[in-house]
C-alpha cells in the first residue's frame, strides 16, 4: 500500500499541476481570462482536464498489477469518485468566495486548490484503492 500511496502522489501531483495551471488560465490569463467571473465553471473544466490525465496514470502506473475489471466499470466508477472530490474542492470555493466574501487569487487558489484538494484527496485515494481498483474484483466483470 505503501508503494501505491507513493505513486498516487505522484499522478497526483501532476493532476495538481494540471489542474492550478489550467484554473488560472480560465481565471487569470491576462489579466482577466475567459472565465475571470466563472470561477466554479473554470475549476469544473481544470478538474475534468486533471482528472483525465489522473484516470490513465492511475490505471496503468499506480495500481496497474491489480486485476482490472472492465473499462467502463473503472472509468465510471473513477469518474464518480472524482467528481465527489471536486464537489469538496467547489464547496471549499463557494464557501470561501460567496458565503466569506474570500475573491481574490489567492483566496480562490487557497480554498480551491489547498484546502479542497486535501480533502478531496484523501477521499479519492479512499475510493480508488476499494473501489475503483480494488484487489480482488470477484464478481465485476472482467476484461479478456
Amino acid at each position: 500500500m505503501r508503494k501505491e500511496l507513493g505513486k498516487f502522489g505522484a499522478i497526483g501531483l501532476v493532476a495538481y499541476v494540471i489542474d492550478l495551471t489550467v484554473f488560472n488560465l480560465l481565471r487569470f490569463a491576462g489579466g482577466a481570462g475567459p472565465l475571470y467571473d466563472k470561477p466554479l465553471t473554470a475549476k469544473v473544466f481544470s478538474v475534468l482536464v486533471a482528472t483525465t490525465f489522473a484516470y490513465f496514470g492511475n490505471r496503468h502506473w499506480t495500481f496497474k498489477d491489480r486485476t482490472r475489471s472492465s473499462f467502463r466499470r473503472e472509468y465510471g466508477l473513477f469518474f464518480a469518485f472524482n467528481a465527489v472530490g471536486m464537489i469538496i474542492s467547489l464547496s471549499c470555493l463557494w464557501i470561501s468566495h460567496y458565503l466569506l466574501g474570500f475573491d481574490s487569487a489567492l483566496a480562490d487558489n487557497i480554498s480551491a486548490n489547498v484546502i479542497g484538494l486535501i480533502l478531496g484527496t484523501i477521499f479519492r485515494f479512499w475510493g480508488y484503492h476499494n473501489w475503483v481498483f480494488p484487489n480482488d474484483v470477484s464478481g465485476v466483470e472482467q476484461n479478456s
